[in-house]
């Protein structure tokens, strides 16, 4: 679309809000339900083009993107009626007779720009809300994820409501478009320096934003864990689209005494997977582009390399690799992986992995290996993250009713379940008060008298 263009798209949208269209209830299951419609009738070309972009197996791309969506909309569907109805509070007797209550209302025209590692889950969940709330939206797809935003911006419009719900396609210049309109409400997944243009962008209107960004997320593994379970669960969550998640595991802390007997068992893990040559399996993915590959391929070369390491840029391949050796001062523990390598750093115990992880910016996720209930607890309670796991990685997604999203540098806002249907919605405080009685302790003139009474009712 001609970057020209858009002002009169948002405007055309806001007519739409305006004309309460998208208010009735009705709407919005109809439109939920169209949406669910389209990831099940279309699903084999939705999956394509999540291959193509990705070399996402069927599995991952059902797991992750339209079967994640639409477990998503049936959730909001079983209980968006019960979430409209208002909220009824206590209302002091000074204020008698009256009803306190907090009703949701729709925000208006709202903007979802999506990443290119989960090109039509990260965008479509947040619709989801965004519609449930009885929202007009536009959605932006990654352009890095070209096959899979193409598909977005032809099935969608075949049906959704084209008056109330657009698909923007582009780059840089169509999302600087769009980011210099008002919108009443802005959501970005993606990293923490476009989120930053984000936030100043939607500045300059008073636009409120949630910020789904990422961050380096520890993994600990005590020396009591089960390490065959430990191994198994951190090699699918890490590996899970050849590590371009942004809940990966960025790097393990795992006490010394117990880093051989783990290592041993993740590279078994990694064999069972996907064989014995990773590049032959058609369950592993592909990184998203060369630029991505050599990015990856730059953080190699420190530490000692377990396993991996192998690559062929002709079709964007990276294996499943493992340092150990790391200290925490090398480029790979500098920023984000967001890719198929896994640092290993061997620590004393519990306090200095809790160090580690305090010393750094707080991550979007955590996750704990232990049999320990205690030191899970402490580990919980003495570190901060936008989510956890206990014994497991990143499926604390997959659970509607948690919200999901980060603290500090790892984001801001959260969503999925109730919590996307709240982040698009206003809470608005409504105290309807009864004219049959109004007594005048309130009103002027003040005596002594009104103010003992006042006292005494407030």
């Amino acid at each position: 679309m001609n970057p020209a263009d858009l002002p009169g798209l948002v405007a055309g949208l806001r007519r739409c809000f305006e004309s309460g269209r998208t208010r009735p209830l009705e709407w919005r299951v109809e439109q939920l339900r169209r949406l669910d419609a389209m990831l099940a009738e279309r699903e084999e070309a939705l999956h394509q083009a999540l291959r193509d972009d990705l070399g996402k197996p069927p599995l991952e791309a059902w797991a992750a993107e339209t079967g994640f969506t639409s477990l998503e909309i049936g959730h909001v569907l079983r209980n968006l009626r019960a979430w409209l109805r208002p909220d009824r509070v206590w209302t002091p007797v000074a204020h008698q007779l009256g009803v306190s209550r907090v009703q949701r209302e729709p925000l208006g025209v709202v903007l979802i720009i999506g990443p290119w590692n989960y090109p039509m889950g990260l965008v479509l969940a947040p619709l989801v809300g965004a519609i449930a709330a009885g929202n007009c939206a536009i959605i932006k797809p990654s352009e890095v994820a070209p096959r899979s935003s193409g598909a977005l911006a032809e099935l969608l419009p075949r049906y959704l409501d084209q008056d109330a719900i657009r698909v923007v396609e582009g780059g840089v210049p169509e999302t600087q478009a769009l980011l210099a309109e008002r919108f009443d409400h802005i959501f970005y997944t993606g990293n923490g320096t476009v989120g930053r243009i984000v936030m100043e962008a939607a500045a300059k209107h008073l636009t409120p934003v949630t910020l789904e960004l990422g961050g380096k997320s520890p993994c600990f593994v005590d020396r009591d864990a089960d390490l065959e379970v430990a191994a198994r669960r951190i090699v699918w969550g890490k590996f899970f689209n050849a590590g371009q998640t942004c809940v990966a595991p960025d790097y393990i802390l795992v006490e010394k005494s117990t880093e051989p007997l783990l290592l041993d068992r993740i590279v078994q893990a990694i064999r069972s997977f996907y064989g014995e040559d990773p590049q032959q399996s058609p369950d592993y993915p592909r990184i998203v582009n060369e630029r991505h590959l050599a990015r990856l391929l730059a953080l190699l070369g420190e530490g000692e390399l377990v396993t991996g390491g192998q690559h062929d840029a002709r079709s964007r391949y990276l294996a499943p690799t493992i340092l150990r050796g790391i200290k925490g001062g090398e480029r790979v523990m500098q920023d984000e992986i967001f890719g198929p390598i896994l640092p290993v750093i061997a620590v004393e115990g519990m306090e200095q992995a809790i160090d580690f992880v305090n010393a750094r910016p707080k991550p979007l996720a955590l996750y704990v290996f232990t049999e320990s209930s205690e030191t899970a607890r402490q580990i919980l309670a003495r570190t901060s993250s936008g989510g956890a796991c206990v014994n497991d990685c990143i499926t604390h997604l997959a659970v509607p009713e948690l919200p999901f999203g980060g603290v500090g540098a790892s984001g801001m806002g959260a969503y999925h379940g109730r919590a996307s249907f709240e982040t698009f919605s206003h809470r608005k405080s409504v105290l309807d008060r009864s004219t049959v009685f109004d007594p005048p302790l309130r009103y002027p003139p003040y005596s002594a008298k009104k103010l003992r009474w006042a006292k005494r009712l407030l």
